[in-house]
């Protein structure tokens, strides 16, 4: 579980083909505390770790990680979003993020706004489906609020905080980026849908409860 808050950026140092997949050695920059197991999400996509090298570590990823993010167009060089796990002690500043991308979107318009940029995402349906107005988003990894919506598109305004501790303000139109929905919005979607039978549960009824 993590929270979308950004610790720092890393750089993918080497990647090696698997055979059913991929493995990237990630320089994280000044001392990063990860143990051999642990967790960590990388452009918003949960990974193990799974070898160290001095300070450099290694993660594998699946045919299904190359599928479903955009690491499969990553290169040697390329920065990433680092963030270890949330602790249970921690103060939960973001929103819940559990490092499972829902999909991969594109940037359609970027523009400055004085010190902040603003930036139009598409999504794809199974993710433009769960946005809300004002509710919360994970773009690469990033915690975000969803300022406006048009169609499967969003906005979003990036502060100058959020431009200096992670990779997004590099991104130009045309690029891909990770997209995780609300957890929240996915549990409500889903006992909505024909394929549950939620008990008394109605759109009437969540408008009562103030969701």
């Amino acid at each position: 579980m993590f929270t979308g808050l950004i610790e720092r950026t890393g750089k993918i140092l080497r990647v090696r083909p698997l055979a059913r997949g991929k493995k990237l050695l990630i320089d994280p920059g000044d001392k990063f505390e990860l143990a051999l197991g642990d967790s960590v999400a990388l452009d918003g996509a949960c990974f193990t770790v799974v070898s160290r090298e001095g300070n450099y570590f290694e993660v594998e990823l699946s045919s299904e990680s190359l599928e479903k993010t955009t690491f499969a167009q990553k290169q040697p060089g390329n920065k990433v979003n680092l963030e270890r796990p949330l602790k249970l002690s921690d103060r939960l500043g973001g929103h819940l993020v559990l490092g499972h991308v829902d999909g991969v979107g594109k940037i359609i318009t970027v523009r400055k706004s004085g010190e902040f940029l603003e930036m139009e995402i598409d999504a794809p349906a199974e993710v433009a489906r769960l946005l809300v107005e004002k509710g919360s988003v994970a773009v690469d990894g990033i915690s975000l609020t969803a300022n406006a919506l048009s169609g499967s598109a969003f906005s979003i305004t990036l502060i100058p905080e959020t431009l200096k501790r992670t990779s997004i303000g590099s991104k130009k139109i045309g690029e891909s980026v990770n997209l995780e929905a609300d957890i929240i919005g996915k549990y409500v979607a889903r006992l909505l849908s024909k394929g549950a039978k939620p008990q008394g549960l109605t759109w009437e009824k969540l408008r009562e409860e103030g969701y």
